[in-house]
């Protein structure tokens, strides 16, 4: 059920059939010289619209942005502080729960490290606010890179190469506009530089002349099953004491 194409009665109806709730985070990025800004939102919705195909299951708006640390410098990309993030998440979970909402699952399409952290803290802190709620917080890239090790070939896949290369090709190729050379950024261990671009200037982590739309139809599908199988896991989860 997507919550953005639904009238009062069918939100309504909905509640009797589920309680689960998919929240897709996203982000406005720079994603190479070949794919859209929006890649990382695009990931999470359309695995969310697919999961609502096989199980019960209401499918909020997609949040396009997030917190973009090492890609700030790079056009295109718009990010948003770390609290903002965080109060967004808390703001929409305290909504849909007075809605009667009780099963979050928190997806990201973006895997910046600070932008998850943001999320994971806003998860943490609503369970201690909200007793009757369950939460889970994912990351998309992590799911596609752990159930597709035998499709990937690219080691150090991590950013518009591979397979999110193979993912728009399969969900929105006429969003990519040709390819990227292969490259890896560059950055010192331990010291924050100003001027990021100059340490990464292509924005790609990985080989894009790897993606195929073939492999993006196999990772949509695993990352996919994985998510119905945590939807039905958090429906049934009761915390336990670990003494």
């Amino acid at each position: 059920m997507i919550i953005e194409e639904l009238t009062m009665p069918e939100f309504q109806e909905g509640l009797e059939r589920t309680r689960t709730v998919y929240l897709p985070f996203g982000s406005v990025e720079e994603h190479g010289l070949h794919l859209p800004l929006s890649t990382d939102t695009i990931q999470a919705y359309e695995v969310g619209k697919k999961v609502a195909l096989q199980i019960p299951l209401f499918v909020a708006p997609a949040i396009p942005y997030g917190n973009c640390r090492s890609t700030s410098c790079h056009p295109g990309t718009i990010s948003i502080r770390t609290e903002t993030l965080k109060m967004l998440l808390k703001d929409i979970v305290r909504s849909l729960e007075r809605q009667g909402l009780r099963n979050f699952i928190v997806l990201t399409g973006h895997a910046g490290g600070a932008h998850r952290l943001a999320l994971q803290d806003a998860g943490e802190e609503l369970l201690a606010e909200l007793p009757l709620i369950r939460i889970a917080v994912v990351t998309e890239y992590d799911l596609a890179m752990r159930e597709g090790r035998s499709i990937i070939e690219t080691a150090e896949d991590a950013h518009a190469g591979e397979i999110e290369t193979s993912r728009i090709l399969h969900s929105h190729p006429e969003l990519v506009k040709g390819s990227s050379p292969e490259e890896y950024p560059c950055f010192p261990v331990g010291i924050l530089v100003r001027n990021k671009r100059a340490f990464w200037p292509g924005g790609v982590w990985g080989d894009p002349a790897k993606g195929t739309a073939e492999k993006g139809r196999l990772l949509e599908e695993l990352v996919v099953a994985k998510v119905v199988a945590l939807v039905q896991a958090l429906e049934e989860f009761e915390e336990v004491s670990c003494g």
